[in-house]
């Protein structure tokens, strides 16, 4: 594995992913050749997180190659840093996930992007969730917070829940003062 290019060889998986969609082929299993879905395995993405990325963007002109980049080169540390290199196996039961109107510290969305976020970095999110999806860009839109910096927080808060709501909550008080 050539670790030093893995930006560039994303951007041109990326690039692949955004004119396929565009293109009107739909699928994340259509989108790669086998050595490259390899090439994603080996560096603990998925086809899946591309097309998601790609559909957004077509449809939404979000997130973007720059918030997808740092977000998969987040994921991309941690699968060698704390998972070895080794995938896992679990797959976060989105039946499990607080509902869309749960708060936490009076923040709506709060509570369920949170296991969102450590599903992400585990890469165990299932085909049909995604980190960053429109839900998730108004938290971050909302809040002032960049999808990379949450993932980040996540990852140092271990499992501490309060060090993430208290973060976020400090963060939301810091913009409601900015802007009023």
């Amino acid at each position: 594995m050539i670790h030093y290019t893995f930006a560039k060889r994303f951007r041109s998986l990326y690039d692949k992913a955004v004119t396929t969609y565009r293109g009107g082929r739909r699928g994340a299993g259509s989108f790669f050749s086998t050595d490259e879905e390899a090439w994603l395995k080996a560096n603990g993405l998925t086809p899946q997180y591309l097309y998601d990325y790609a559909e957004d963007e077509v449809n939404d002109g979000e997130p973007g190659y720059d918030a997808a980049l740092s977000i998969e080169l987040l994921r991309r540390d941690y699968f060698f840093d704390e998972q070895k290199g080794i995938l896992s196996t679990q797959v976060l039961d989105e039946a499990s996930l607080p509902p869309k109107s749960a708060t936490a510290r009076g923040i709506e969305w709060l509570p369920r992007i949170l296991p969102k976020a450590r599903a992400k970095l585990r890469g165990e999110l299932p085909a049909n969730l995604m980190y960053c999806c429109g839900g998730d860009r108004h938290f971050f839109h909302t809040h002032d917070i960049h999808p990379h910096e949450f993932l980040n927080l996540v990852w140092r808060a271990g499992n501490d829940d309060e060090m993430v709501f208290e973060w976020v909550a400090r963060r939301a008080a810091a913009l409601k003062t900015r802007t009023l």
